[in-house]
């Protein structure tokens, strides 16, 4: 009995053992697979949910899987005329045509936020509401009148930290730090002195992109040449009016990308620099042609139904929900040129 009982014990043992040695084969197994199976993308597609956090390569913007990127869409007119609309069903009809960016404007002058500070709660409401429909957008701190930047620094400290803080998570988020300085400035004395500050304020929260504006409304792109800011994910704004800057804005433009200045195109219209006049889309037709040989990203001016020849559309159109009857000739054009048409 006793010879019985220690076969069974060993049976027991050894069945055992190899039941744990196959369960540690299976669990080895797993390990390898887990390790060897490659992370998956996501379904390409134009928009957030698979570009993710954007970032520079030298002059190139890029996503987080170093493919080159053209952001396309529209600039609001300034918040404190235009927001109604800044909505959900007009959002959604410019992410149809192909649209992966919106920018706010938010004037700082002109009854603009630094005398209604109520138009941070539009701004973060439309953060909010952009971001639910997957494009990016640009934080745009609208200095116009207020042509030298530094005039309202404080406020602007206080507004970047705010939102940088708020949104340091976020992809989403382009800051522009300065619309277009312009007057009896410079770019050493007043322009990059004041985007220094703001940069390191938005760096504590965030490393996005950060779109930094140059002398004369945006005209003096080879100021940074020689006299670049440190620092990542950093790019320096063009503007173009196609009544106004032609061929030798291109020119400067190209020179500057030439000299490793990356360049986004902020704001541009098929009008003269007035924002009405024209409208002048053969000209328009060449910067659009431009900008996608250069990889250069743009937002348009402007998403409003101002009556001026630069509106996407037409005086007294529907804000919520317009149509291509709704369309200016401009914004007809326009349509075609985010859709990539």
């Amino acid at each position: 009995m006793k010879k019985i009982s220690l076969i069974l014990i060993i049976l027991i043992v050894f069945t055992c053992g190899c039941q744990n040695k196959k369960l540690e084969e299976v669990k080895e197994e797993k390990e390898m697979i887990d390790v060897e199976k490659p992370e998956l993308k996501p379904e390409k597609n134009n928009f957030v949910s698979y570009n993710g956090n954007l970032k520079l390569n030298e002059t190139n913007l890029v996503n987080q899987y170093g493919e080159n990127i053209q952001l396309r869409g529209m600039s609001s007119h300034g918040l404190q005329w235009y927001s109604n609309f800044v909505n959900e069903e007009n959002i959604q009809i410019l992410k149809e045509w192909n649209s992966n960016v919106f920018r706010l404007a938010m004037y700082t002058e002109e009854g603009g936020y630094i005398s209604n500070k109520n138009l941070l709660d539009t701004v973060i409401k439309s953060i909010d509401m952009i971001i639910q429909n997957d494009l990016y957008v640009i934080v745009d701190w609208h200095i116009l009148s207020d042509g030298n930047p530094q005039q309202h620094i404080e406020e602007a400290k206080d507004f970047f930290n705010e939102i940088s803080s708020k949104y340091k998570n976020t992809p989403n988020i382009i800051y522009e730090i300065c619309n277009e300085p312009n007057g009896n400035i410079s770019w050493n004395q007043n322009i990059k002195p004041y985007a220094e500050q703001i940069i390191n304020i938005i760096r504590k929260n965030s490393n996005n992109i950060i779109i930094v504006g140059t002398n004369t409304w945006c005209q003096d792109v080879l100021d940074p040449v020689n006299d670049k800011i440190e620092g990542n994910n950093i790019m320096y704004s063009a503007h173009f009016y196609s009544g106004t800057h032609t061929e030798w804005l291109r020119n400067r433009v190209k020179e500057a990308i030439n000299q490793n200045i990356p360049i986004f195109v902020s704001e541009w219209g098929t009008s003269d620099a007035s924002g009405n006049g024209g409208v002048f889309l053969d000209e328009a037709d060449k910067w659009v042609q431009f900008m996608k040989e250069n990889n250069i990203s743009w937002t348009n001016w402007s998403f409003s139904d101002k009556n001026e020849s630069s509106a996407l559309l037409k005086n007294g159109s529907n804000t919520n929900g317009f149509t291509d009857n709704d369309l200016t000739e401009s914004g007809q054009f326009v349509k075609k040129a985010i859709s990539g048409v």
